[in-house]
């Protein structure tokens, strides 16, 4: 799985269109009324460039090592069929990533939240990350959606980036809007957000792209 995050957009000419529209030619008048130019404008399709842009991947554009630990083709929670899901049901059929599942699930209405949005960036802690908090820490922040909350929200952006635009964009501002924008440094294998380093990246969703990291990110306190 490889990394990205904003390519420019390849803006395309369609004004072309609008002024072709424009005719010189008059009918003789008999009354003084002259008839304005009609003016015609065509939308512009949506490039691959633009959709690039707009952080989409596809499975060719995967990076990292944990991407081999996904399930092969065709089979629940691998490239292909997660591709056309929303987030939070992608998610839930990853193997990398049943702790997180469970904690979205401890927050009502949050994997609802996460399906119907838009577009987002996902930094997705993998269960070794979960681990590495203590089965006690865990248990204890999914009794507390008000303290497990933020903490989630910290790892969503609300604008869909590859690693490509994470990269140049160098910071994100996350869901929880009262902590500091994520720090983006590093590249492909070496990427990292706040320093936790990205397992499996560039992994496509319907409505997301999501990043694999090695980390459960916690706010800073206020």
């Amino acid at each position: 799985m490889n990394t990205k995050l904003v390519p420019a957009l390849a803006a395309v000419a369609a004004a072309a269109f609008a002024l072709s529209a424009c005719s010189n030619s008059e009918e003789p008048s008999t009354g003084g009324d002259t008839a304005a130019p009609t003016t015609t404008t065509m939308a512009a399709p949506t490039t691959t460039t633009e959709a690039m842009a707009q952080g989409v991947t596809t499975p060719d554009d995967t990076f990292g090592p944990a991407c081999s630990q996904l399930p092969a083709e065709g089979e629940p929670g691998s490239l292909d069929a997660m591709g056309p899901q929303p987030v939070a049901t992608a998610a839930s059929t990853n193997p990398l990533l049943t702790k997180l599942v469970a904690a979205v699930g401890a927050v009502d209405g949050l994997a609802d939240t996460l399906n119907s949005a838009e577009a987002l960036t996902v930094f997705a802690p993998a269960d070794p990350a979960f681990a590495a908090l203590g089965d006690a820490k865990f248990q204890e922040l999914a009794g507390k959606p008000d303290q497990l909350a933020p903490i989630l929200q910290f790892h969503v952006v609300p604008q869909r980036y590859d690693a490509e635009g994470l990269r140049e964009a160098g910071t994100v501002q996350s869901l929880n809007d009262s902590a500091p924008a994520l720090k983006i440094e590093g590249e492909g294998d070496t990427m990292t957000v706040n320093g936790a380093k990205v397992l499996c990246g560039n992994i496509p969703t319907a409505n997301a792209t999501v990043f694999v990291i090695d980390t459960v990110m916690t706010p800073p306190a206020a």
